[in-house]
């Protein structure tokens, strides 16, 4: 049977997100070794210059709602339909978390969740995740005909194929009965900073901030001289210092940063479950028994009231 693997992507402000466009460039590479085809879906208008510029050879424009998971799951359902997908890929957002388990109960198939790694071994593909908190990997396998994977934001980098437009098919699934999410209102965001999920550097703050105005004075300005998207541990947010978006760990966003920064944080098992994958960690905490040093790539044992000022001025001449 002949494979052809689907990329989800989603859109914003009817834009491929950086996670769609990461998912391509490493579809592109799974589809070289399986002798498969690359194809890419999204729900409304479709960009079919960009898309194939990063190796879908095919675009799957399907009418729907994106903003109801019923709407999302009947949509990626016609696209799989219509493509004749067995290997579909998206992004771990909450999106995805969300509709991605109940598509798959819908079409039987296999799924595999927040991978961080995709290789083809024997033919199949085999995908690498994070278990007991980040503890350990395992390396997964899908039996089913059709298998699911949803991958964390940054896992993979950007490779353009400099390939021409993609073809675009336009899909019109039915619409499923019992829907009953409605969209109200869309929020845009105050500020102008990359999503956590998507952010390519992150400064955490944690409780020994002490207020919500030193959080504002010390990790946002550090943040912004970096570039950075700010975070914050589970305690600064209870604290009222940061809200619950900003919020890293078990409960809050799983980030996978190449550079997070923690400044403060003890590095409590619910915090490391949510960042442990960064790929270099610098961590700042006067305790130089706090569990975050054993992760650390950098560990600074110091007053973060002092190193952060330092960090915030070698950053500003840094990337000037």
């Amino acid at each position: 049977m002949s494979k052809n693997i689907l990329v989800f992507c989603e859109t914003e402000a009817g834009a491929p997100r950086k996670s769609a466009l990461e998912l391509l460039s490493k579809g592109r590479e799974l589809a070289a070794a399986l002798g498969a085809s690359l194809s890419a879906m999204v729900i409304g208008a479709a960009d079919a210059t960009t898309l194939g510029s990063y190796g879908a050879t095919t675009v799957y424009a399907v009418s729907g709602d994106a903003s109801s998971t019923e709407g999302v799951v009947t949509a990626v359902q016609g696209a799989v339909s219509a493509s004749g997908a067995t290997v579909v890929l998206a992004s771990a957002s909450a999106l995805a978390r969300d509709a991605f388990p109940r598509l798959s109960a819908r079409i039987g198939a296999g799924l595999v969740v927040e991978c961080t790694d995709l290789r083809v071994d024997g033919g199949r593909v085999v995908a690498r995740r994070p278990i007991y908190a980040g503890k350990a990997l395992a390396d997964v396998e899908v039996r089913s005909a059709i298998a699911l994977y949803t991958t964390r934001p940054n896992s993979f980098p950007l490779s353009a194929s400099g390939g021409a437009a993609a073809a675009v098919v336009a899909v019109s699934p039915a619409a499923s009965a019992g829907t009953t999410v409605k969209l109200v209102e869309v929020l845009a965001p105050a500020g102008a900073t990359v999503d956590l999920t998507e952010a390519e550097r992150i400064v955490s703050g944690g409780r020994s901030l002490k207020s919500k105005e030193q959080f504002d004075a010390v990790v946002r300005p550090l943040a912004a001289s970096a570039r950075a998207t700010p975070g914050a541990s589970r305690a600064a947010v209870d604290a009222g210092y940061a809200g619950h978006g900003d919020q890293v760990g078990q409960t809050g966003k799983v980030v996978n940063p190449t550079l997070y920064i923690a400044l403060g944080i003890s590095g409590a098992i619910q915090h490391l479950a949510g960042m442990r994958t960064s790929r270099v960690i610098v961590a700042v905490n006067k305790d130089p028994e706090a569990p975050i040093f054993q992760h650390a790539s950098y560990g600074i044992v110091a007053d973060l009231f002092e190193v952060a000022p330092a960090l915030q001025k070698e950053f500003q001449k840094a990337l000037l």
